[in-house]
């Protein structure tokens, strides 16, 4: 286990003294201080930004060849760093199993070698020409500055999605990790050491550094990921200065367990879609919409199933670790609290373990019976908590998981092609899974509908959301056109509104 941190740095590579306010960085598990954590003061982000956009009017010079292999090079020295310590501060941070921690450390590495080609690879458009003698075509070039407001349940994974696609735009990119996670984020940073003098940054702090980050001139674009109310308060503000801006702001994913489900693997899956690390996942089951003539059985395979899990610190032999903070298990008590007053059942779970109440501990949790006016059905509840509702069929649960103000992802699991079919048609989201929760792939776009966010993450749209197009219409052989001025006088009408001969 790595030493007592002490995140009073910021700017990589070479860290330097922040001069700003610490914090304790508590560990959710225990309630032990894990380190300490410093604001970045208004005068250091000034300077940082200023360096940062020095660094990237140089980066943006450097040929696609030339940028790609330095990505390649960032990727390959991520593989071959041992990341042990980092995730282990990551659990003591935030509560994570480490197996989940070191799992998403490791999958870091690919999506800069994807954007590492896709930029070399992706660099404009020639279109068919207006006018002979002319080369018509789109260039891209990058924004600038992007400024990274990152969340506490993926620090490193989903920074590295946005920031490989920027940093392979030709941009700079500064990061303000969250502040739950500021240690291990700061830990991870050593692996951008490789590329030019600060072209990379991370500014530890709070809300306050995320609005001056989204409100300053000298950043040009923003990702945000994080609850509804910050992200349209993000997107506001970037809106208002014409900023690009991603924004991922999280959701209540529903899942059908259809009439033709293997209700042996529907159960299994159903658990990792809603316990996942505590239920703290953007794309979390939260609303399971069970056809009635399985409900019962599905009910009891997932009983059944949850019952497997292991509950404790995330540096033990655990599945289901803590809640963040006091803050997000005093929520899911009172979703929970709600729902079983207004007439839900509650199946297992439903309490803090007995055996773990020094930390920020909750069960994994079925309630069974729920009804669309529960609070737990029209918020996010971000915790270790399945709401059950029994319909009459298949039309009737894709009627149910439509009827929300969010739309991140959803989930079916169905053993009929027609329903298949039909589900990935008709589901309001922007993601939509079949007998598989929660898959992301590098290729593709993540990003969800309604409140749940704007624009995408990965796949090409996730680089073009860091990059600008340009116009470029060059004629090599200039001639002077017909249609320039002045015009030729049989364009004209006479006085009558004949055309002149």
């Amino acid at each position: 286990m790595p030493d007592t941190p002490t995140a009073r740095y910021f700017l990589c590579p070479g860290y330097h003294a922040s001069a700003g306010q610490v914090h304790d960085v508590i560990d959710p598990a225990t309630l032990e201080t894990v380190g300490e954590r410093t604001e970045v003061t208004t005068e250091e982000l000034s300077s940082v930004l200023i360096r940062v956009n020095e660094a990237q009017a140089l980066w943006k010079q450097v040929d696609a060849k030339s940028r790609a292999k330095a990505l390649h090079d960032l990727a390959h020295r991520i593989e071959t760093t041992d990341l042990t310590d980092c995730a282990i501060l990551m659990s003591r941070e935030m509560g994570k199993p480490y197996p989940e921690a070191i799992g998403e450390l490791q999958n870091c590495a690919p999506i800069f070698r994807y954007y590492a080609e896709m930029a070399r690879d992706e660099a404009g458009k020639i279109a068919g020409t207006t006018q002979a003698g002319s080369f018509q075509f789109a260039k891209y070039e990058p924004l600038g500055v992007s400024a990274h407001i990152m969340p506490f349940n993926f620090p490193v994974l989903l920074m590295c999605w946005t920031v490989a696609a920027s940093l392979a735009a030709g941009n700079g990119c500064v990061v303000k990790p969250a502040e739950i996670t500021t240690l291990s984020t700061l830990e991870f940073m050593k692996v951008f050491a490789g590329l030019p003098d600060n072209l990379m940054a991370c500014l530890p702090g709070g809300a306050k550094v995320g609005k001056a980050l989204v409100d300053s001139n000298l950043t040009h674009a923003v990702a945000f990921t994080g609850s509804v109310t910050v992200g349209q308060a993000v997107a506001a503000a970037a809106g208002a200065r014409m900023k690009p801006a991603i924004i991922e702001a999280g959701g209540s994913d529903p899942m059908i367990i259809s009439a033709h489900a293997d209700i042996d693997v529907a159960s299994a899956g159903a658990v990792t879609g809603a316990f996942h690390m505590s239920g703290q996942v953007c794309t979390s089951t939260e609303r399971l919409y069970v056809v009635d003539s399985v409900h019962d059985r599905f009910v009891e395979a997932f009983a059944a199933e949850t019952a497997r899990l292991r509950i404790g610190n995330g540096l033990g032999k655990s599945e289901i670790g803590p809640l963040s903070s006091k803050f997000a298990r005093d929520k899911v008590e009172r979703l929970v609290t709600d729902a079983v007053s207004k007439g839900a059942d509650l199946i297992c779970g439903g309490r803090i373990p007995p055996a773990l109440d020094n930390g920020w501990f909750y069960e994994p949790t079925i309630l069974t019976n729920c009804s669309a006016d529960m609070d737990i059905l029209n918020e996010e509840c971000f915790g270790p908590v399945a709401a059950i509702l029994r319909v009459p069929d298949f039309e009737a649960a894709i009627d149910g998981a439509n009827a929300s103000d969010f739309g991140l992802g959803a989930c079916v699991f169905t053993r009929s092609l027609e329903e298949a079919h039909e589900a990935h048609e008709r589901l309001q989201s922007g993601m939509v899974w079949i007998n598989n929760p929660m898959i992301d792939n590098d290729a593709l776009p993540f990003g969800g509908w309604k409140a749940s966010g704007m624009g995408r993450e990965l796949g090409r749209q996730g680089l073009d959301a860091f990059r600008r197009t340009k116009m470029v219409i060059m004629d090599h052989k200039p001639v002077r056109q017909e249609w320039w001025y002045p015009y030729p006088d049989n364009w004209f009408l006479d006085a009558g509104g004949r055309k002149l001969v």
